[in-house]
C-alpha cells in the first residue's frame, strides 16, 4: 500500500547520503545511516520534527503520527507532510535536512545518556529486569555478555510459567538498541535453531 510513495521519497531524499528502508511502526522507517528521519505510512511521507520545527508543522496543518502501543495512543515526532508539498520537491529536500539533522542530534544524546537499569532498555519493564535479576543477570553488561538467547534459556531454568517467543524478540531488540518488531526473520530463525 506505501510502495508508490515509499519509492518516491527514497529517490528524492537520496541525496541526502545512504537513504535506505525498513518496516517500522506499521510503514516504513526513512533512514540516513542508523538515523531514522523520515516514516511511510498510510501512504503519506512523514518527517521527523524538532522543537524548533515541530511549532512550524503544527502551524502549517501538518498532523503527528500516532500508533498504539499496548492500547495506548502513541504520539511520534514524525509529521505528515501536505499533499501540494509533492509540487515543491525542494521545499521537502530542505525540510528532511533539518529532520535529519534532529534525528542525529537525538541519536547522539541518547548515545551520551545510555540506560543505567535494565529496564530502561528499549523493549524491557520492571518486570524483566526482575525476572533476569532472579536468573543471575544483575546488570546491563552481564545481559549484553550473555546474549539474548542465553538470557532467555537462563530465564527458562528460573521461571515456573512458559515464556514467550516475544520476549527472546524483547531482549535481542534490547541488546541491539532496537523494537522488537524490526528484529529480521533471519535472525528470529537464527535463535530458533540454536534454541
Amino acid at each position: 500500500m506505501d510502495k508508490p510513495i515509499l519509492k518516491n521519497s527514497l529517490k528524492l531524499l537520496d541525496h541526502l547520503g545512504n537513504v535506505k528502508s525498513r518496516s517500522m511502526f506499521g510503514g516504513f522507517g526513512i533512514f540516513a545511516g542508523e538515523a531514522m528521519f523520515a516514516l511511510v505510512v498510510n501512504n503519506k511521507l512523514h518527517l521527523r520534527a524538532n522543537a524548533q520545527t515541530e511549532e512550524e508543522f503544527k502551524q502549517a496543518g501538518l498532523e503527528p503520527y500516532i500508533y498504539k502501543k499496548r492500547g495506548f495512543p502513541v504520539i511520534t515526532k514524525h509529521y505528515a507532510i501536505l499533499d501540494e508539498w509533492w509540487e515543491q520537491p525542494e521545499k521537502i529536500i530542505e525540510q528532511a535536512k533539518y529532520s535529519l539533522k534532529a534525528a542525529l542530534a537525538d541519536k547522539k544524546a541518547k548515545e551520551c545518556c545510555a540506560p543505567a537499569r535494565i529496564k530502561d532498555l528499549p523493549n524491557l519493564r520492571l518486570s524483566n529486569e526482575r525476572m533476569l535479576k532472579k536468573a543471575g543477570i544483575q546488570t546491563i553488561d552481564q545481559l549484553y555478555d550473555l546474549g539474548a538467547l542465553n538470557a532467555y534459556k537462563a530465564l527458562q531454568k528460573t521461571q515456573e510459567a512458559s515464556l514467550s517467543l516475544e520476549l527472546l524478540w524483547a531482549l535481542e531488540g534490547a541488546i541491539h538498541g532496537q523494537h522488537w518488531s524490526v528484529i529480521p526473520e533471519s535472525r528470529r530463525n537464527e535463535l530458533l535453531a540454536k534454541l
